[in-house]
């Protein structure tokens, strides 16, 4: 199977890892997954993103540890939906966060006469406080990448 996943993987955290390993675990033994990284012009209004080359590093090094970097294809995007509208996908995984962008990307295809992706989703992943695990949070030094709290002052 081919899936499909897209993000800014600015910190990799816990909540990353969760949709990297179920697309991964949806691909199947012989599937692959195409990561979706947003380019720069993606994240020139947001704060605190580090270098692509740093972000795909990152991935990289996540992929490589669990085994899945050769079934993988990690590109730039530069929109929202990058290849999922056109490309031969089976699945796509989303958080609640980008489920709505999978509605839409399925509604595109079938204006286009191409068949539906498969959509899986996950959960947030929280932190120890119960509010979702995100790198904004890990930047303003309230969690680390597995949600626990940091010591403060």
């Amino acid at each position: 199977m081919k899936v499909c996943i897209g993000g800014t993987f600015n910190i990799l955290h816990s909540g990353h890892k969760l949709l990297i390993d179920k697309a991964f675990e949806a691909a199947g033994i012989k599937g692959s997954v195409f990561i979706g990284l947003t380019s720069k012009e993606l994240v020139k209004n947001k704060k605190n993103v580090k270098p692509l080359v740093e972000r795909k590093k990152a991935l990289e090094q996540y992929l490589c540890e669990k085994g899945f970097l050769t079934r993988s294809i990690i590109k730039p995007i530069i929109d929202k939906y990058g290849p999922s509208i056109d490309e031969g996908f089976d699945a796509i995984v989303v958080s609640p966060e980008t489920i709505k962008t999978a509605e839409e990307i399925n509604y595109k295809r079938r204006k286009k006469g191409k068949k539906t992706l498969k959509i899986i989703q996950i959960p947030f992943v929280l932190g120890k406080d119960g509010i979702p695990i995100k790198s904004s949070r890990i930047y303003n030094k309230e969690i680390d990448e597995n949600g626990n709290f940091l010591k403060r002052g």
